[in-house]
């Protein structure tokens, strides 16, 4: 089994090394599916209308330029381990207003650099998986939040649908590796995208670790056919 601290250097190795085409393999092996599963996402935080929000592991942003778009007044902290994901994802932030309410810091999401009570929405999207402690993350994660602030995972999951499954892991483990090492240069950092989805937790053992972490109403949104889902979760 990999140690903590094994898994931290390969993961933040794997991103700097793809951080440059990151953006756009997302798009075209989700098929443009992912700017949907953002939406969705951000759209049950909107009883927030201003303050600030953490977006953890938040990557080349695109969580963040969300989260600031679909509300005028928010701040965001964005906070990811691997710096050449952000500098890629500040280099390709739109000329326009949000960029002043997006702020991105390089820290660690099991040590996150932020006071308790601060924020009123965390969202981590596909980085939960990433994280070599993920009870300590969660516990971070609730104790920066505000009291009734939300926590949002988005995260891929494996769908249980006869039909879909098979063509899922297909796709997951022989035509994505191949085709996003073909444009990134790194087959390797894809191969460890499937393997760490197969290896993840079953939906209810991570609700049950965010039930540990001091969570209360948690639930689970399955989204397209079970691919992804969001984990949701009030402080």
């Amino acid at each position: 089994m990999q140690q903590p601290e094994d898994k931290k250097k390969f993961v933040q190795e794997k991103f700097s090394s793809i951080s440059g085409k990151y953006d756009l393999l997302n798009s075209l092996l989700s098929m443009q599916i992912d700017k949907y599963w953002r939406w969705k996402t951000t759209r049950l935080l909107q009883q927030f209308t201003d303050g600030q929000v953490l977006d953890l592991c938040a990557g080349t942003l695109p969580l963040s330029l969300e989260l600031t778009r679909q509300q005028k007044k928010r701040r965001v902290l964005a906070v990811d381990f691997c710096e050449d994901m952000l500098r890629a994802g500040v280099k390709a932030l739109p000329d326009d207003e949000r960029k002043n309410r997006i702020f991105p810091v390089c820290g660690d999401g099991e040590m996150i650099p932020a006071p308790s009570d601060t924020f009123w929405g965390c969202t981590v999207a596909f980085g939960v998986r990433n994280l070599a402690r993920t009870q300590q993350g969660l516990d971070e994660m609730h104790r920066i939040l505000k009291p009734t602030g939300k926590l949002l995972i988005l995260e891929f999951s494996r769908p249980t649908n006869l039909l879909i499954k098979p063509l899922y892991s297909l796709y997951l483990n022989k035509v994505l590796p191949a085709v996003a090492g073909l444009v990134s240069g790194d087959k390797e950092a894809y191969e460890y995208l499937a393997s760490s989805i197969a290896a993840f937790y079953e939906p209810e053992e991570l609700l049950a670790m965010m039930r540990q972490a001091g969570f209360s109403s948690v639930q689970r949104k399955p989204l397209t056919f079970g691919i992804v889902s969001i984990y949701i979760g009030v402080k």
